[in-house]
C-alpha cells in the first residue's frame, strides 16, 4: 500500500504504534525498500530494538497529560543524532516540568553535541467545546512561543499542522 503511493517518507503513529505485534518488522520492511521511516513513540515502550536506520521521535509525556507514570526513562540512552524528543505542553506547570527535565536529563547537552536533532514543543490543542486530553482546555501556541522566547530554550515550537487543515478529529491525514 504505502509502495502506491509513491511516498517514500513514511511515519508510524498513533495511539503507539509499537504496541502492535509486527511494528518492528514493518519498520524493517520500510527500510529495506528503501523509505525514509520515522516512529512516533509515547515513549512507554523499549526502543532499543529499532532499526538503526529508523528516526526515533520519543514523546516524553508531562504531567498534564495524565500519563507521566508511563516514562522509560531509559529511552533516553537509545536516542541518536537524526532522532527527535517531543513534549506536549498543557499549562505552565508542565512547560517548567519539562523544561526541568531538559536541563537534568541531558537534552539540551545532547542537542548542543549533536547528539540529538531537536526538542520539540507542541502546546496541547486547543478545541472550542472539545479537548484534547480529557480535563485539559488546550493551550494557545502564542502562549507557549512567549515562554520559550522569555527563557531561550533550545527548542522548536510545534503545531498539529492535520489539526489546523483538517477537522481535529479526523483520522488518516
Amino acid at each position: 500500500a504505502v509502495e502506491a503511493t509513491g511516498c517514500k517518507l513514511v511515519e508510524l503513529t498513533g495511539g503507539e504504534p509499537l504496541a502492535q505485534k509486527r511494528a518492528f518488522d514493518l519498520m524493517r520492511i520500510l527500510c529495506d525498500r528503501g523509505c525514509t521511516v520515522l516512529v512516533e513513540t509515547s515513549g512507554a515502550i523499549d526502543i532499543a530494538a529499532f532499526d538503526p536506520r529508523v528516526i526515533r521521535i520519543l514523546d516524553i509525556k508531562t504531567p498534564g497529560s495524565g500519563e507521566a507514570e508511563r516514562n522509560l526513562w531509559s529511552n533516553l540512552q537509545h536516542l541518536r543524532a537524526h532522532d527527535e524528543v517531543k513534549f506536549v505542553i498543557v499549562d505552565r506547570a508542565d512547560y517548567e516540568w519539562a523544561r526541568e527535565v531538559i536541563a537534568h536529563r541531558g537534552l539540551a547537552r545532547a542537542l548542543e553535541t549533536g547528539a540529538l536533532r531537536c526538542i520539540l514543543m507542541s502546546p496541547a490543542w486547543e478545541q472550542r467545546g472539545g479537548k484534547e486530553i480529557a480535563g485539559v482546555p488546550g493551550l494557545h501556541p502564542r502562549q507557549l512561543a512567549q515562554w520559550i522566547l522569555a527563557d531561550r530554550l533550545p527548542v522548536r515550537l510545534q503545531v498539529q499542522l492535520h489539526k489546523i487543515i483538517w477537522d481535529p478529529q479526523t483520522r488518516g491525514v
